[in-house]
């Protein structure tokens, strides 16, 4: 059993900088890029899920978060007008929210009041971009390149440099055929044919220091386009971790349902190589070349006042958002925000992949991840994206590899180094809905 204190230092590895990170709204902290891919994959996808209401009704809270933002920022709008940098973030969470067309309504008159308004262009260009107007949003880039801070100017040519590769591509009817050629490399082994694992080592030095950096920055900026998810696949391929870009080709697939010939053919190279590196003993083998600066990207505090009222009598669902708000000190003492606290002894719903501690088919209990994992040395989840389950005495539930619901009663360890942070005891399993 992996004791909580070795997971310790996860947590502290995605311990805050200053945001260099996508999309220009004050209310997100991002971590040091490049992160974790396990832990970039679901930030990214939890961005993505923002623009949307979830069909199976269960709280969003950074969806919430932003909606909260958006009638805050409206009625400021209502008396008075808004600040450059109010306009900014308004524009910027009706982007979050999936609405370009009302965050350009917001920009354009504001940018053309505050020209010299870095977060304002930037935004502006994103909106223009969303909107289709490629040729407008490269113009108005230009000026989010002049304006930008000197740590921030890499992430915004990056981006300058995308729109301008796409503003010059050929409408084709089956959508894009290729990756984006932000690097100048090909990602193939020296056959010249793309091979799992690696691509040719002539190739791999064209990469620059900061190319996955770049990659999960623009991503997680425009967390809905599918071909940045693909050069971030590409790019986890090229460094060694088959594993990560055979998961982010399988969202490039399940998710954005790309269709792309050569998309598909990497993803059945990959997801094989994946699937046979997983029978083989030890992890050594799964690590590539990536370093990363941090666990996961998104480290964005969210409302507790927004999250729906606990009742008793009834099982409550935890999102794990709530989890990961926890905050572990350097000796590993762990503060629960206020709703956790409430939650503790009471039952609770909550959705993940389940992670058997034993080699075991028919379990008694097993850890509940917030994500799955393949190697669990390789890809160990932080102390707060996973919960010890243990099943009502007596009865047992079979593995299941997919998203599935468990219900069981809280309880919080907040003195015990050896154990994990949440547990859930007397748990049913069933279905996610």
């Amino acid at each position: 059993m992996i004791r909580f204190r070795l997971l310790i230092a996860l947590a502290l590895l995605a311990s805050p900088s200053v945001a260099s990170a996508g999309l220009y709204y004050s209310g997100e902290q991002f971590a040091e890029l490049p992160s974790r891919p396990a832990g970039f994959l679901v930030d990214h996808r939890a961005l993505r899920a923002a623009s949307y209401a979830r069909p199976d009704g269960l709280p969003s809270p950074l969806r919430d978060d932003y909606l909260a933002a958006a009638d805050r920022l409206q009625k400021l709008a209502k008396p008075r007008a808004l600040t450059a940098d109010e306009a900014a973030d308004l524009g910027a969470v009706y982007i979050r929210l999936g609405k370009p067309g009302p965050a350009l309504n917001v920009l354009a008159p504001a940018a053309h009041k505050s020209p010299e308004h870095f977060r304002l262009a930037a935004n502006l260009g994103t909106a223009f971009q969303l909107n289709g107007d490629l040729e407008r949003a490269v113009t108005q880039l230009e000026e989010a390149v002049r304006l930008a801070p000197a740590k921030l100017k890499p992430f915004e040519q990056a981006h300058l440099k995308l729109l301008r590769l796409r503003a010059k591509e050929k409408t084709t009817a089956g959508g894009p055929t290729t990756v984006d050629d932000l690097f100048g490399v090909k990602y193939a082994g020296a056959s010249g044919s793309p091979e799992a694992g690696a691509i040719a080592p002539a190739e791999l030095k064209k990469l620059p220091d900061n190319a996955i950096a770049v990659v999960q920055q623009l991503a997680l900026w425009m967390p809905a386009d599918g071909r940045l998810l693909w050069q971030f696949g590409e790019l986890c391929n090229a460094y060694g971790d088959v594993r990560s870009a055979a998961a982010a080709l399988d969202g490039c697939v399940t998710e954005f349902a790309l269709a792309a010939p050569d998309l598909r053919k990497r993803r059945t190279l990959y997801r094989a190589a994946a699937d046979e590196l997983a029978k083989k003993p030890g992890h050594e083998q799964h690590r590539g070349a990536l370093k990363v600066k941090s666990s996961r990207p998104l480290i964005k505090a969210f409302d507790e006042s927004l999250l729906p009222a606990i009742e008793a009598g009834k099982p409550n669902s935890l999102p794990w958002p709530v989890l990961a708000a926890t905050a572990i000190s350097a000796k590993g003492e762990p503060t629960f925000v206020k709703h956790l606290e409430q939650l503790d002894g009471k039952t609770v719903t909550l959705l993940g992949f389940m992670q058997p501690t034993k080699d075991e088919a028919v379990l008694s209990g097993f850890l509940l991840l917030e994500y799955p994992v393949g190697c669990w040395f390789c890809e160990t989840p932080d102390p707060t994206g996973l919960i010890s389950v243990e099943m009502k005495t007596g009865k047992t539930t079979d593995y299941r590899r997919g998203l599935v619901k468990v219900t069981g009663t809280l309880s919080l360890n907040r003195d015990n180094p050896e154990a994990y942070l949440f547990s859930l005891k007397d748990a049913r399993v069933g279905e996610a809905d």
